[in-house]
């Protein structure tokens, strides 16, 4: 398929210069099994590949294809599973548009501070830091969903490699800079498709001008992170918008059509 194909392109390019040395920042769950393939695929070329995760995880383990390292956090496996079944379980219940906006609203404030506190663990982690600072790492790739990774590649000043399915309130197209007209794109959880009747349209609207807010609220942990860290203040927006190349879990089979950037690679196959 083409997605296997646009990947073996950028592994290729990367082998250009012979084996790098790759700092990946994962985020857990089903994110990290799509990733875990890729990781495969990289040492397989010969990179050399250093994960770092909190040591309470619930997928991320040490393998032949890659370096693990960890760092303490304060939060129990116990309490990640529970906190961890509960967002999923809202995220599958059927109910009514207003109800599934305020139960994401609040399991979404909950998961982003559980985060932000991890991500806090390990950039305050001196002998690690010190560590990835003396490794001179060619490039770092995450998951932006979590923008850890991406706090972490700015304070080490290596270029970034996004590795994703999508952000929420569509901040991948706005941090690319990529267009992202509400009259044929759906806002997530409208459930319309790209053919809108006006009052579809106008709620398309309505949504996007909320987006905005509900993703600054959820993202405000890792904004003052940052901020603290680099240290100048930062948006979200800003962070992502530095990233080099956008591994992007998706294809126009099954979505609807957009503008996309040059730097926006599709890789649905690997989902």
């Amino acid at each position: 398929t083409l997605a296997p194909a646009w990947v073996l392109v950028f592994l290729s390019l990367l082998c250009l210069a012979g084996g790098g040395k790759l700092l990946v920042v994962p985020m857990d769950g089903s994110h990290w099994l799509s990733l875990r393939s890729l990781l495969v695929a990289l040492r397989q070329k010969g990179h050399q590949i250093l994960t770092v995760a909190p040591e309470v995880n619930l997928n991320v383990e040490a393998s032949e294809y890659f370096v693990l390292r960890t760092y303490p956090v304060s939060l129990t496996r116990e309490e990640l599973r529970a906190r961890g079944r509960s967002f999923g379980s809202d995220l599958f219940e059927r109910k009514p548009f207003l109800q599934r906006i305020t139960a994401l609203y609040e399991k979404v404030q909950l998961i982003s501070s559980l985060y932000a506190s991890s991500c806090g663990s390990l950039l305050h982690d001196k002998d690690l830091m010190q560590h990835l600072q003396s490794s001179k790492f060619d490039a770092v790739l995450t998951d932006p969903v979590v923008p850890c990774g991406q706090i972490l590649a700015l304070h080490l000043s290596i270029p970034s490699v996004f590795f994703l399915r999508g952000l929420p309130c569509s901040l991948d197209l706005q941090a690319a800079q990529c267009p992202d007209p509400p009259s044929y794109v759906p806002r997530t959880f409208t459930d319309n498709s790209d053919h809108m009747t006006f009052i579809q349209l106008v709620e398309n609207v309505v949504l996007k001008s909320l987006e905005s807010f509900l993703c600054n609220f959820a993202y405000l942990p890792f904004e003052l992170l940052a901020s603290d860290v680099l240290p100048r203040p930062v948006t979200v927006k800003d962070l992502l918008s530095h990233g080099s190349i956008w591994l992007t879990r998706m294809g126009f089979v099954f979505e609807y059509p957009m503008p996309e950037m040059p730097n926006l690679v599709l890789i649905g196959g690997i989902n």
